[in-house]
């Protein structure tokens, strides 16, 4: 999903980072109000967490690879979706200078796919799922099997759009690919969710917002 230099024509690629750059100004202003002593070293825990899962590529074809994205982790276990795009920003910008894995001039949209639109569809699905099921950790599950297939097809669409490859068949590709490595996602952003319970449930008011400590223990106990 990691889009490279070149595939994106340039003033469609300033387009996208401009667009990013509007989300990343607004994840400072939530890092700047939310982060402190007692959240930094989890912010740090789930960057590397992030960049590790995200080195295992699948190759999906026409130049494309398929990967875990871990928007909706970031955003639900931080309470909020603009802790997605500041968490992967910085594993974009590490893997993209130093690794080489995804274009500088394509930065802008990878960060929306995977920062924003994983962020905001993995943040919002996870509140409005939990609303409905009142079940803390398949709420997320489903919400990060979601964001890693919207953020799939939103990559497609951008390169369509850029002429890379056809809608149709760049849709179907990602999308199935994506939507098989999301049911992996999904068990990972619930487990990493429940150790995180577990070993700190301090910490929950703080970043899974919307979730008290009585409805976790309780569900936990069912």
């Amino acid at each position: 999903m990691h889009i490279p230099d070149a595939f994106i024509p340039l003033p469609q690629a300033a387009l996208y980072w401009v667009i990013a750059c509007i989300f990343i100004v607004l994840a400072l202003r939530w890092s700047r109000k939310e982060m402190d002593e007692e959240n930094i070293p989890l912010i740090a825990v789930l960057a590397a967490g992030i960049f590790a899962i995200q080195a295992f590529n699948l190759p999906v074809g026409m130049g494309t690879s398929g990967h875990l994205v871990g928007g909706a982790l970031a955003a639900i276990v931080l309470g909020s979706p603009y802790a997605a795009v500041f968490v992967l920003t910085i594993v974009l910008i590490i893997q993209g200078v130093i690794f080489g894995d995804g274009g500088i001039t394509t930065m802008g949209a990878n960060i929306i796919n995977m920062g924003v639109i994983g962020g905001f569809v993995g943040y919002y699905g996870y509140v409005g799922l939990k609303k409905i099921t009142k079940q803390v950790y398949i709420s997320a599950a489903i919400a990060a099997w979601a964001a890693c297939l919207i953020s799939a097809l939103a990559c497609a669409l951008m390169m369509a759009v850029a002429g890379t490859f056809p809608l149709v068949p760049g849709m179907i590709a990602m999308g199935v690919y994506h939507a098989i490595i999301g049911i992996i996602e999904g068990i990972i952003t619930a487990g990493a969710l429940y150790l995180i319970i577990q070993a700190r449930p301090d910490m929950i008011p703080n970043s899974i917002k919307k979730v008290k400590i009585e409805e976790v223990t309780q569900w936990n106990k069912n």
